[in-house]
């Protein structure tokens, strides 16, 4: 399934890291950035999630919603969280049913079987996607800047 501008963002339920169930539809009237990240403590991702943590001043002047998912279980990113200081919820795709919603599956990735491809959906306030970016490499960064311009249009009115 491809998830393009203007499509409606599949919903879903998956727990934080604390355990505690997060979903999408819940959300709605503000805008979500989905930040899909291949694994916790790697280097590109953790400069990635530092880089949200580090416009969490516009995001939140946007009233925006980070939310980092990846298969990594609820524990390691707990860990991840506290060790990198990220003041917004990691969410663990564990059992990979999101991934394989939003086409982000990577099913090898240097003998890394079934892990999320890096990827980046801007939902507006009504669940629509206003922004994709899904990487063919996971050594590249997102184009935050496009992702940070896709708010504007996703604010509720």
């Amino acid at each position: 399934m491809s998830l393009s501008v203007g499509s409606a963002a599949p919903d879903f339920t998956l727990p934080n890291q604390d355990n505690q169930p997060v979903t999408l539809s819940a959300q709605r009237g503000s805008p979500v950035i989905l930040a899909f990240f291949p694994a916790a403590f790697s280097s590109v991702c953790t400069k990635e999630l530092c880089t949200f943590r580090d416009s969490m001043s516009r995001l939140n002047s946007a009233r925006a919603q980070v939310f980092g998912i990846s298969v990594d279980t609820f524990f390691a990113l707990k860990a991840f969280q506290k060790d990198q200081s990220l003041t917004f919820q990691l969410l663990s795709d564990f059992n990979k049913d999101v991934i394989k919603a939003y086409d982000v599956y990577n099913p090898d990735m240097i003998g890394l079987k079934g892990i999320s491809r890096r990827a980046v959906f801007v939902v507006d306030g009504e669940g629509v996607i206003r922004h994709s970016e899904v990487l063919a490499d996971a050594r590249n960064e997102p184009n935050y800047q496009a992702a940070f311009a896709a708010l504007s249009g996703a604010e509720p009115g």
